[in-house]
């Protein structure tokens, strides 16, 4: 099945991406200074919820988490389910709801459009964070977005995978879940990673359902809080363009890093961790 018969699936790559100067920074992970892990003056630090996107899971994020805890932040790096938009949103709203203090939202890819809804109607989020991700307004999908702006590699590269559906599916589910091809993962999501570590990836990726991660998008929680936006230059799932879009809609502080693959918070953590202390620091 090719994404030329198939134009939901050929649209894909901008739906299941589960995603200002160029700054060309390494991935280090920043050191954490004796005031980073002390509480602020206005209390305990907030907790940062990551949420992943498609084709991943949480351990893309265990650099990212690694810079924060040294920083003395709580973390929790959440299993999105790639089911379907409303209940993944849903499902990370509910851990919202468990967390009593602060809280940064930070999504990656697909995760973006997560948190997007999920930070709505909580007092407690503080911010949000976008990681080469999407950022929708009400009533937009990633799939609409995608194909507003041309540069995304990854439909050639899909491989999908028929899956039974289940009794609360979406009207018009095809019941199909996308994957990147092995043979070309690391060139389309991971090409700054040593191709020892995108082979695992690429075996252990989770795949998203086309027709759940179709589904429109709510109210945007960033027209109500204050967002900021790590964009890699080098993306090719989501191209810069429209995360450029998406960055100044939303009226986002934007970080652009050069030559950093879709995956930049595995290749260059320090600058991801740097742009969830900015927004803490703006918003404690």
């Amino acid at each position: 099945m090719t994404s030329d018969r198939h134009p939901r699936r050929r649209v894909l790559g901008g739906l299941l991406a589960a995603g200002t100067g160029a700054l060309g920074l390494g991935g280090a992970l920043p050191s954490a200074s004796a005031a980073d892990a002390r509480p602020s003056a206005g209390g305990a630090k907030p907790t940062v919820v990551l949420v992943h996107g498609v084709f991943a899971d949480a351990s893309g994020w265990y650099k990212t988490m690694a810079g924060l805890q040294d920083a003395g932040f709580p973390v929790i790096a959440v299993a999105n389910p790639l089911r379907t938009l409303a209940g993944d949103s849903a499902y990370v709203s509910s851990i919202v709801d468990t967390i009593p203090g602060p809280v940064i939202l930070v999504g990656h890819s697909y995760g973006g459009e997560v948190v997007t809804n999920a930070g709505r109607g909580h007092t407690n989020v503080k911010a949000l964070v976008y990681v080469a991700a999407f950022a929708p307004d009400e009533g937009e999908s990633a799939l609409q977005l995608a194909e507003q702006f041309p540069g995304s590699e990854l439909p050639g590269a899909l491989v999908t995978r028929p899956f039974p559906l289940p009794t609360d599916a979406p009207p018009g589910d095809p019941g199909l879940d996308g994957y990147i091809d092995p043979a070309k993962f690391r060139e389309v999501f991971a090409g700054d990673l040593p191709r020892s570590e995108t082979r695992l990836m690429a075996a252990a990726q989770r795949p998203g359902s086309v027709g759940g991660l179709a589904g429109p998008s709510g109210v945007p929680a960033w027209k109500s809080l204050p967002s900021w936006y790590v964009i890699p230059t080098a993306d090719k799932v989501i191209p810069p363009a429209v995360q450029r879009f998406m960055a100044q809609r939303a009226g986002s502080r934007v970080v652009e890093v050069k030559g950093a693959s879709h995956v930049v918070m595995m290749s260059r953590p320090a600058v991801v961790v740097r742009q969830i202390l900015a927004a803490h620091h703006a918003t404690r």
